[in-house]
């Protein structure tokens, strides 16, 4: 492509070190997400907004995994809120966490729950793509929406045993992968503009696709929900997953456009692989004819991504807040100046993942 502008590649940092999953004590781990965990509150969640939703979900996940008491502060954030959407998808997410706290009895989020699913039911706030899929924006399909919808849809379903929530979802993910997975490469591009696809393999627009992929299987075993529906989804993620393998560099960290893209290569960002990592050993049980290839990567890029957490507790060299890009150099934007909520969610999603694989959605009894 004429006019590359190779700048950001070349002045960037080198790879640390990766710590080793088989050096990372149950202690250990566990000491890393109190240190996560201290320094997300301490700097706080102010909003009602897509990072907070993606970090709450995964604290709240982290205790239900480990049999730990969910603290008073925790329940308290979700008091006297309702479910404000400011007219955007991504701001469905902080649902998701609302729906197990009501199902395991800490909090009462009906008024929340009902609220975010009348708003994604009318296609006046919803709006829907030629094909069906929920839109990001007016006009665009992005990987954001099936983890910022998803995960709410998914995690209430399984809560109140709505089966026709994960149906809405497994929809919905089909959708998104006839628009967004590349039928070549088997990796998703971030988003469609205007009804084309711009084929940029953005890393953390992988791990969204890869979870939601994950915890709509998660839900299917739970509710018992016909694998005729499961088909297609597994097969998108299987070869994604696999995709996504050869990519991943000895260091451990995918770049933040995962085929090392020349604008972009070379520079690391670790949400993504903390995201993909905990993917594919949450996935592996699905896949038995490639599981332990698909925990011994998970293991290895969410061992190298807790790499890049802080003494503070701050998951550096995470993306920004990232829109949709034009060209593939606009993803080049990392921050380590400051905390990205979704970075340390998905740190936190790592750590679960390397203590409990097996950590499912709620259990339906």
């Amino acid at each position: 492509m004429a006019g590359e502008d190779t700048t950001s590649s070349a002045l960037e940092a080198p790879a640390l070190t990766p710590l080793r999953a088989d050096d990372l004590s149950a202690a250990k781990l566990h000491e890393l997400a109190a240190r996560i965990i201290g320094a997300t509150w301490k700097a706080g969640l102010p909003q009602w907004s897509w990072g907070e939703g993606v970090y709450l979900l995964n604290e709240v996940r982290y205790y239900e995994s480990q049999g730990l008491k969910v603290p008073q502060n925790f329940i308290d954030w979700f008091a006297n809120r309702e479910a404000i959407t400011s007219g955007h998808i991504n701001n469905v997410a902080p649902g998701a966490a609302a729906s197990r706290l009501s199902a395991l009895g800490l909090f009462n989020a009906d008024s929340i729950t009902s609220n975010l699913e009348n708003w994604i039911a009318d296609p006046n706030s919803a709006t829907r793509a030629p094909n069906g899929a929920v839109e990001h924006w007016p006009g665009g399909v992005w990987a954001d929406t099936c983890y910022m919808m998803g995960t709410f849809m998914l995690n209430h379903g399984v809560a109140t045993k709505n089966t026709e929530m994960v149906e809405f979802i497994g929809v919905q993910l089909v959708k998104h992968v006839e628009l967004l997975q590349n039928p070549k490469t088997h990796l998703f591009a971030h988003g469609s503009h205007r009804g084309e696809t711009l084929w940029n393999y953005w890393g953390r627009g992988n791990s969204w696709m890869a979870l939601s992929c994950v915890e709509f299987l998660d839900a299917c075993r739970a509710l018992n929900i016909s694998p005729n529906e499961i088909s297609p989804i597994k097969e998108a993620l299987k070869s994604q997953l696999l995709a996504l393998i050869p990519l991943l560099p000895e260091y451990g960290i995918w770049d933040v456009l995962v085929d090392h893209q020349v604008e972009n290569a070379g520079i690391l960002e670790s949400s993504a692989t903390a995201g993909i990592g905990s993917a594919m050993i949450r996935a592996a049980r699905y896949f038995p004819e490639i599981e332990s290839q698909l925990t011994d990567v998970g293991r290895r890029a969410s061992a190298a991504a807790l790499t890049y957490i802080d003494q503070s507790g701050v998951l550096t060299r995470t993306s920004a807040g990232t829109v949709l890009q034009l060209i593939p150099f606009g993803y080049s934007v990392i921050r380590s100046d400051r905390m990205q909520l979704w970075g340390q969610g998905l740190a936190l999603a790592a750590i679960t993942a390397l203590l409990t694989p097996e950590a499912n959605l709620l259990e339906i009894n």
